[in-house]
C-alpha cells in the first residue's frame, strides 16, 4: 500500500504523540521517586540532587525480596495451571464441537461480564470456610478461576479457526483424540499458548486486590501488594511509593520485551484466521 508523504508525516507525527503520551506517567514517576525523602513531588521537576538509593530503600522497607519469592510461587501455581485447563477447553468447546458447547461458552462469556470487585465478598467467605484465609492459596486457587472466562475464550477463538481436514488426516493416521490434541493441534496453538502465558503473567504479577483483601502476611501477598507498606497510618511515603512502583513494574516490562514478539504474532494469527 503506498501512502502519500501528508499521510506518511500525519501517521508519524500520530505515533510520536501516542509515545510521548505513554512514556509522560513514568517519566514523571521517576522524577518523583528521585526526589528527597519526606518531600512532596510536584509535577515533572527534575531533582537538582537525584537520590538513587530510595530505590533501595523502598526495596527494603517493602520486604521486597520475600515479596518477590512470594510472587513467583503464586505465578508458578495460577498461570501453568490456567494455560492447560484453558487449553483443553478451547479445544473442546473450538474444535471438537462438543454437545451443549454453544451454552457452555455461553456461560463463559457471562463470566468475562464479571468484575473482581463483584465477587470478592463471595470469594472471601467461601476461602475463609475452605480455611484457606491469609495463605497463597487464597490468591492461587481464586485466580485460576477468574482467568477462566477469558482464558477459554481466548484459546476458543484459536483452535475455532483451525482447519479441520489436518484433524481429519491425523484420524486417518490412527492418531486418537488425545494424540491429535497433543501431537497436532497443540504445535499449532504454540502463538496462543505464548501470548495467553504471557498476558496471566502480567495480571497475576500486578494482582492487588485479592492479595489485600485474603492475605494479612504481606510476605505471602504479590508484588502489588508491596504498595500497602508505604501508607502509614497518618500519611503516605509519596517518594518511596514511586519508587516501589517502578521496581514492581520493572519485571512485567521485561518479560514482555522479551516475549512481545510471541504475543504480536498470536494477534496477527488471530486477525488473518478471521
Amino acid at each position: 500500500m503506498n501512502l502519500s508523504r501528508r499521510e506518511q508525516l500525519t501517521s508519524r507525527l500520530f505515533l510520536i504523540a501516542l509515545v510521548l503520551v505513554t512514556l509522560l506517567p513514568f517519566v514523571s514517576m521517576l522524577s518523583a521517586a528521585l526526589q528527597p525523602r519526606g518531600t512532596v513531588p510536584d509535577g515533572l521537576s527534575w531533582p537538582t540532587d537525584p537520590q538513587w538509593g530510595n530505590f533501595v530503600d523502598a526495596f527494603n522497607v517493602a520486604n521486597m525480596g520475600a515479596l518477590l519469592r512470594s510472587s513467583l510461587l503464586i505465578v508458578a501455581g495460577v498461570v501453568p495451571v490456567s494455560v492447560l485447563i484453558a487449553t483443553m477447553a478451547g479445544f473442546g468447546l473450538g474444535h471438537l464441537r462438543v454437545p451443549g458447547g454453544r451454552f457452555v461458552f455461553l456461560l463463559f462469556l457471562l463470566g468475562l461480564t464479571l468484575p473482581f470487585e463483584a465477587v470478592i465478598t463471595p470469594i472471601y467467605y467461601q476461602v475463609q470456610q475452605l480455611g484457606l484465609l491469609n495463605t497463597r492459596w487464597a490468591i492461587i486457587l481464586p485466580l485460576i478461576g477468574l482467568y477462566m472466562p477469558f482464558a477459554v475464550f481466548w484459546m476458543r477463538a484459536h483452535f475455532i479457526n483451525v482447519p479441520r481436514e489436518l484433524s481429519d488426516a491425523a484420524r486417518v493416521d490412527g492418531s486418537n483424540t488425545w494424540q491429535m490434541f497433543w501431537r497436532v493441534q497443540v504445535p499449532l496453538a504454540r502463538p496462543a499458548i505464548a501470548s495467553l502465558t504471557i498476558l496471566l503473567f502480567l495480571w497475576t504479577w500486578n494482582q492487588f486486590l485479592l492479595a489485600i483483601v485474603l492475605v494479612d502476611d504481606s510476605t505471602k501477598r504479590t508484588m502489588a501488594g508491596a504498595l500497602g507498606a508505604f501508607q502509614g497510618q497518618w500519611g503516605t511515603d509519596q517518594v518511596l511509593l514511586c519508587a516501589g512502583s517502578l521496581l514492581i513494574l520493572t519485571p512485567t516490562l521485561i518479560v514482555f520485551l522479551i516475549f512481545q514478539r510471541q504475543f504480536i504474532k498470536a494477534l496477527l494469527q488471530g486477525s488473518l484466521k478471521g
